[in-house]
């Protein structure tokens, strides 16, 4: 099937099933990131079915959530054209974890490709867009987690990158109020000597702020030089999800 078909398939069905969960009945998850979490990754129809009890904050046209459908970062306010949006580890984390958890399930999707994390910080335009989505979802629940997924933009120089996720991740605990909101971030690729040191670096993280996790990217493949094939997002996100568990548990 055309790609374009998917596209009005996926749209169409995120516009016909369009329901408001009751008001504190959600458990609300933040996914952002680069393209790697905005999703490059091939659909087909079998994902583009919505997934139950998983609902994807839409905050648009009066219409604030819908079940939960590829392409997740389809209503990013940052996102780069729609065409590009397809599959991310967000799909994979929302089945996933619904499966585990008691309560339904909201995500926000916030993420563009090709950014560094500089663009990301407190004060950033990218920063701002995401936490008045976040604050705007957690009106309908507690939001529980954050998944990042980013870090290819920045691996010929990650001299200020710790720093600066440890910077990002206790600015996003300040301002929702929550000082030990758990925070999964992601391994790249290790397809470059210099991403190989990005991903031994980032699993620095859990030593160096308390209550976040890193999901590896180990068994992984890519469909060009960067971007996680379709079967890498759907184990990325199981990854992700299972990692999110382990910090609710310890948090809850």
């Amino acid at each position: 099937m055309p790609i374009f078909l998917y596209w009005y398939f996926a749209i169409l069905a995120a516009l016909t099933h369009v329901r408001n969960p009751e008001p504190e009945r959600l458990e609300i998850y933040l996914a952002i990131g680069q393209s790697n979490m905005a999703g490059r990754a091939a659909l087909n129809e079998k994902l583009l079915e919505p997934l139950n009890g998983a609902y994807l904050f839409k905050n648009a046209g009066g219409e604030r959530w819908i079940p939960a459908t590829n392409p997740m970062n389809l209503f990013s306010t940052v996102r780069k054209e729609v065409e590009m949006q397809q599959l991310s580890p967000a799909f994979g984390f929302a089945k996933s974890i619904r499966g585990k958890r008691p309560k339904e399930i909201g995500m926000v999707v916030n993420a563009r490709g090709g950014t560094a994390i500089g663009l990301w910080l407190p004060g950033t335009e990218y920063y701002s867009a995401f936490m008045d989505r976040i604050k705007d979802a957690a009106k309908d629940g507690e939001v529980k987690g954050v998944i990042w997924h980013q870090g290819e933009s920045d691996v010929r120089d990650l001299s200020h990158y710790m720093e600066d996720l440890q910077n990002l991740i206790g600015q996003i605990r300040k301002d929702l109020g929550k000082p030990n909101l758990p925070f999964v971030a992601g391994q790249v690729v290790g397809n470059t000597p210099e991403r190989l040191v990005f991903n031994q670096m980032i699993l620095q993280l859990p030593k160096l702020v308390s209550h976040t996790a890193v999901v590896s990217s180990e068994g992984t493949k890519v469909f060009d030089e960067v971007h996680f094939d379709t079967e890498s997002q759907l184990i990325l996100g199981e990854r992700y999800a299972e990692k999110m568990m382990g910090l609710l548990e310890k948090t809850n």
